[in-house]
């Protein structure tokens, strides 16, 4: 980093070698300064031209042509962030902002081109967040013409979730179950060879590691759930490389890849825990005193991946894509617990449990699509297209379980075992799209889904250790598009669908699906978007009678008077409602009750831009955004903010900026935090 901020400040000035003749009119600041072979304003004398013109360079005979023109340009802001005190829970803030206070380098980008380098003819570096923000990224881009294509990334995202209400809402400030404080790195090379060709051959790299700590709940026979620390780590590396064929009415992909993960994850316990049931069971009260819990997953894949397109006439296309891929993994699994637990199977209670277990897993999965467009008459088209993906899991568990009680020794095994799960998903659409005059466009289709699947139940299933299901569902697709006087400009969506089968209880099953946007240009800097959604969803079968409704609607204008010079305006406003019910069973005894969930949420962003009077290129922008919802999970979250740049010199200007955060819930009053930012900082351009 250090590096890229030297490089940043010193290649322009090594870069300024022969300045071009100044212009009567300035030029924009974004346009490269002129090369030698354009064309200058002309002299008013003789005179003025001998001293106003460089001489020219001497070039060789055998290549009179001026070299081409080095152009670099590029900007750094870095400064210093202040935060007030945050009054309320630090962890619901960290879990929503998470900002901390300190230097940062809140951006950098530059590019660089000059053809006359051997090593590449542009390079382009940007960088945003180092310093501590907990979302940084980086890339570097190097081209060659016709020679390479070269790109880098770099992401780290740290996430924290440790939302006191969430999972144990009776507990405030106490041991949240399923919180989070991981850091997650991505990183990812390509080249390609020979870009612009008819053969490109590729290599790419990508790895995705996460690790941190956590908390996760240890459940033990169904009656219990423990909060208990937890170490989490986990890699992926994926490698691939192929070519890439281009004609003009043809494109073709081969690749050959393959995947490598490994995941190590450890739970440890040494105190005394009561667990989520607090009741006493047969007059005992169950706990955990103790547990030691490991898991070792190594996991690996070869995969294969062909796709095509075609222009095989002025009037038919066609496109295809096959994906086939078969990961192994292999797990150790080790667990000892303490406490006092109980065998509701046997109402035997018991102290002591260990496990042992380790496992082969085989996942073939083929994914495979193709389709078509036909263009029999001018107006018309017609688009087809077949998918389908089947995924299968052959696993071979071997489990061994002991358990220690009063004066009793038990122990039962579960394996080698094999069981098999499969997911199999078919989809065929068509979809025909009309222009009925120069301004309207009808589209209508119809899509058809099915699919079956067989997977292993939970413990307190009534069907037995496998469950079955099918998918069979039709769908009905409309829409039009309406373009008005180039101005007004309407689009209209539509679905409506009858499932015969489905997998989940709340998964689509009797739906209509509707969305309709407009946007209208007012004038030449003032424009209007609008747009609205609904989904109505229903599964009427008995014990189940889940209801689902969501409406949105959204309403933009974007005023932009005079090119923005002196004023600009952006404002969005969202109105959205949620509805949901459903019938459920609880626990333990299995008893049927109705669940129902309801959100209003009101959603609003707007920024205005002013240029400030008598300071050329100074800034001021005030804005922010706000949330406010009612209903099952009513809560409020305020972030205005007000920023201010103002010019130092002739590529420096200043900036400051004030941002506020609130956010509160009516019902866990414990989640609500607010805090105050200050940033100030210096931006550097060339």
């Amino acid at each position: 980093m250090r590096f890229l901020l030297a490089l940043l400040l010193i290649v322009p000035a090594l870069a300024q070698t022969t300045p071009p003749t100044a212009s009567p009119t300035t030029a924009p600041q974004d346009q490269p300064p002129a090369s030698a072979g354009q064309a200058t304003s002309a002299p008013a004398s003789a005179a003025e031209a001998q001293t106003a013109a460089p001489a020219p360079a001497q070039t060789s005979a055998g290549n009179p042509a001026p070299a081409a023109a080095e152009d670099f340009h590029g900007s750094i802001d870095f400064g210093y962030r202040w935060l007030s005190d945050v009054h309320g829970s630090m962890d619901e803030y960290r879990s929503v902002v998470d900002l901390a206070q300190g230097p940062r380098l809140f951006g950098l980008e530059f590019t660089l081109a000059d053809p006359s380098i051997h090593l590449f003819d542009q390079l382009d570096v940007r960088a945003y967040g180092w310093g501590g923000d907990p979302y940084k990224t980086a890339h570097i881009g190097a081209r060659k013409k016709r020679v390479y294509d070269f790109s880098f990334d770099y992401n780290d995202f740290a996430y924290f979730n440790a939302v006191p209400s969430f999972a144990n809402p009776g507990a405030p400030g106490g041991f949240d179950e399923q919180s989070f404080d991981v850091h997650r790195r991505t990183l990812s090379a390509g080249l390609d060879l020979f870009p612009g060709g008819h053969f490109i051959p590729y290599l790419d790299f990508d790895h995705n590691a996460g690790s941190g700590s956590g908390v996760e709940t240890w459940v033990q026979d169904s009656n219990n759930e423990y909060a208990v620390p937890t170490l989490l780590s986990d890699s992926t590396e994926n490698y691939r490389g192929g070519v890439r064929i281009e004609y003009s009415r043809f494109h073709l992909t081969l690749e050959q890849g393959g995947t490598t993960y490994k995941d190590n994850d450890q739970a440890t316990d040494a105190t005394l825990l009561g667990g989520d049931n607090t009741m006493p069971i047969f007059g005992q009260t169950l706990s955990l005193s103790g547990l030691q819990q490991a898991y070792g997953i190594r996991g690996h894949s070869i995969y294969s991946k062909v796709l095509f397109t075609s222009h095989l006439a002025p009037w038919f296309d066609v496109y295809g894509q096959f994906l086939y891929s078969e990961p192994k993994t292999d797990i150790h699994f080790s667990e000892v617990a303490n406490g006092n637990f109980l065998d509701i199977s046997q109402l035997l209670f018991y102290s002591s449990l260990t496990t042992m277990g380790t496992g082969t897993d085989n996942q073939p999965h083929t994914t495979g699509n193709i389709g078509f467009e036909l263009r029999p008459l001018r107006r018309l088209r017609v688009i087809e297209s077949l998918m389908t993906d089947r995924y299968h899991d052959a696993a071979a568990p071997d489990i061994a379980v002991t358990g220690t009680a009063p004066g009793l020794l038990f122990a039962s095994l579960n394996g080698p075992n094999g069981f098999t799960e499969y997911v199999n998903y078919n989809q065929q659409q068509i979809d025909v799209l009309y222009d009925l005059t120069n301004r309207i466009t009808l589209h209508g289709g119809w899509r058809y889904v099915w699919g079956d699947a067989q997977t292993l139940t939970g413990e307190l299933s009534e069907t037995g250790p496998p469950a079955t299901g099918q998918l069979r569902r039709n769908t009905g697709i409309g829409g039009l598009t309406y373009h008005a006087l180039d101005k007004l400009t309407i689009n209209l969506d539509f679905e409506g669908a009858s499932s015969d089968d489905i997998y989940f209880r709340t998964s689509l099953n009797d739906y209509k699906k509707g969305r309709a946007r407009a946007r209208y240009q007012v004038a030449k800097a003032l424009s209007l978007q609008a747009s609205f959604q609904v989904l109505n969803n229903q599964n009427p079968a008995p014990g189940i009678n889940y209801s689902f409704q969501s409406r949105d609607n959204a309403l933009s204008i974007f005023w932009t008077p005079d090119s923005a010079k002196r004023i600009s305006l952006m404002g969005e406003y969202d109105r959205s409602t949620l509805y949901s019910n459903i019938n459920y069973l609880t626990l333990p005894f299995l008893s049927p009750a109705v669940s129902q969930y309801r959100d209003n949420a009101h959603t609003a962003t707007t920024a205005i831009n002013l240029a400030l009077p008598r300071i050329k290129d100074g800034k001021l922008t005030l804005g922010g955004s706000m949330f406010v919802s009612s209903g099952s999970a009513p809560s409020r979250y305020y972030e205005p903010l007000a920023r201010v740049s103002l010019p130092v010199c002739k590529h420096v200007s200043w900036n400051a900026e004030w941002q506020y955060y609130g956010f509160g819930q009516s019902f866990y009053l414990y989640d609500g935090f607010r805090t105050n930012s200050f940033i100030t900082g210096v931006r550097v351009t060339q």
